[in-house]
């Protein structure tokens, strides 16, 4: 079964230096573990959500903005693929993200099939 682990930041948080180091050096044995493993299909980091651009419709026109500010938002994530939700969080627990105030990870289960699909 895959998994989006959703890596978030509270949007206040600023991080010590030590902790972004932390944060980067947890984040590459992670990699390592899960990539050995056979088990890390992808990962990415998103840029700033300020930067982010939202379409939508609006009484039936579409309406281009700049992304609303969030109290939360989402910075990265990985893409695994795993037996099921247990060892999804066994490597969720393994990045520092869950041992860092203002940060956290959302384990999420990828649908397969269609998109309006409710089965995984």
């Amino acid at each position: 079964m895959k998994y989006l682990l959703v890596l978030q930041v509270d949007a206040g948080v600023q991080l010590t230096t030590e902790q972004r180091e932390e944060v980067h050096a947890g984040r590459s044995e992670f990699e390592r573990i899960a990539s050995e493993a056979g088990e890390l299909v992808g990962t990415q980091a998103l840029a700033d959500p300020s930067r982010s651009t939202v379409i939508r419709s609006r009484r039936g026109r579409q309406e281009v903005s700049a992304a609303p500010v969030r109290e939360e938002y989402l910075s990265a994530y990985y893409l695994v693929a795993v037996d099921d939700l247990d060892r999804a969080l066994e490597l969720a627990a393994l990045l520092p993200d869950v041992r860092i105030d203002g940060l956290a990870v959302e384990i999420r289960p990828i649908m397969c099939g269609a998109i309006a699909s409710d089965s995984a």
